[in-house]
């Protein structure tokens, strides 16, 4: 399929490139990209003038539950979200049923993946068996299989000398090891963020200091080892600056945050909606501003949307027992768009925490337009108004604090390999 995108405004930062041109694309691949480019024969042409045109959004922290918990979401059903969110590729953590902790877990999402013909999925495979902690996985054998990251997700790996040779033996395979930063002794009973709303609601806190312990503590194990780390969803102020410090002394640390934490705040609990239950939990105004001040000087390499997905009967119930998370494949573009209209961070700027920083993080071959590279693209409508719908979805997981929230910009095109896979309304010409 020949395809051509006319007077987009193209941003791509693994290029240093911003201008307006056009895209053509031919058999899967970016066979061009500058201005003037003429339709070859039977090609489609699309006219995007107004519109930004970017290497295809990656978010590599997405939960797509199958296999074992098929009523939250499957691989298709997340494809789904995926692309209508504008991400062309996403890497799924493995708290799945079965955990992926082995090969045949790994082969079969990627097998669904290839059944649902949306989005890339790359899969993420646990540094321990089942995820407990106590044992390896057999590391080599589900990079083989096609994993390209290493992580316990929710479940921080809380021995240090598992975590140590974690990362020695990931080093050796140029896999990253991604960590959920959480002591459980410190967070243990917590239920929101501890401080002021926590007293005031009487809900058990969890300190900033259960994520910042264990940043400084697996910052100190990379630099021991000299290879490298990645910090998920970070959400403390402190825990920014201990990844500042890092990358100024030169360690090897990546990070990433997610909408919510620059979004919202632990005040947002004060009627006890389990919609805004998350892990880590919102934290305060200073930390807020914190998460914003290391996405813009770039101590955050990436954000992420942390989609968890989940069903009714996982949140429609007492706070205490609700489930953690926020299906956020569909809103996470829309929410980051806030960071440039308030002028926090440049278009460029947040394409490459969107698209190009994480495919370098995971190693992927995505993230750039650049002639012969894989045709992957997203197309964003800038100055697009909507509200978000959670009902709406195409994620079988409804659970949104943002429904009825009103945003400004969102994709409108997804294009993966070539081929078209999103086409919102408001691409038509």
């Amino acid at each position: 399929m020949k395809l051509l995108l006319k007077g987009a405004r193209v941003i791509d930062p693994s290029r240093n490139l911003d201008a307006l041109m056009d895209v053509l694309v031919e058999d899967g691949k970016i066979a061009g990209c500058k201005p003037g480019i003429k339709a070859p024969s039977g090609a489609k042409v699309l006219d995007l003038a107004g519109m930004i045109a970017a290497p295809g959004l990656i978010d590599m922290h997405t939960h797509l539950r199958e296999p074992g918990y098929e009523y939250r979401e499957t691989i298709a059903s997340g494809s789904a979200a995926a692309v209508a969110g504008g991400f062309t590729s996403i890497a799924c953590m493995p708290n799945t049923q079965p955990v992926n902790d082995n090969r045949s877990v790994t082969e079969f999402i990627l097998r669904k993946a290839a059944e649902a013909n949306l989005a890339n999925i790359y899969p993420i495979g646990a540094i321990s068996m089942n995820s407990e902690g106590r044992q390896m996985t057999e590391f080599w054998d589900l990079k083989e299989a096609g994993i390209v990251a290493l992580s316990d997700d929710g479940n921080p790996v809380m021995d240090a000398a598992l975590m140590r040779r974690a990362m020695e033996y990931a080093y050796s395979l140029d896999l990253p090891v991604i960590q959920h930063c959480e002591d459980k002794n410190l967070s243990a009973g917590g239920l929101m963020n501890e401080g002021y709303p926590s007293t005031l609601l009487g809900l058990p806190g969890i300190p900033a200091i259960a994520e910042e312990v264990m940043v400084a503590r697996d910052i100190l194990i990379a630099e021991y080892t000299g290879t490298r780390i990645h910090f998920a969803h970070v959400s403390t102020a402190g825990s920014v600056r201990l990844i500042r410090d890092a990358k100024k002394r030169g360690l090897k640390v990546t990070a990433e945050t997610a909408p919510h934490y620059f979004t919202l705040t632990d005040e947002s609990l004060r009627d006890y909606d389990t919609n805004y239950k998350v892990s880590p939990p919102l934290r305060g105004d200073a930390d807020v501003s914190a998460i914003r001040e290391g996405l813009a000087d770039g101590t955050l390499d990436a954000i992420a949307c942390d989609h968890a997905p989940h069903g009714r009967t996982d949140k429609e119930v007492e706070f205490e027992y609700a489930a953690c998370g926020i299906s956020g494949l569909e809103t996470s573009l829309g929410l980051s768009l806030g960071l440039v209209h308030e002028g926090v961070l440049s278009w460029p700027d947040l394409i490459a925490r969107m698209s190009c920083n994480p495919a370098r993080i995971l190693n992927l071959p995505r993230g750039t337009l650049a002639k012969g590279a894989a045709a992957d693209i997203t197309v964003i409508h800038p100055e697009l108004d909507w509200r978000v719908d959670a009902a709406a979805f195409r994620s079988l997981g409804k659970n949104s604090p943002f429904s009825g929230r009103k945003l400004k910009g969102r994709a409108v095109l997804s294009i993966v390999g070539g081929d078209i896979k999103y086409d919102g309304p408001a691409s038509k010409p």
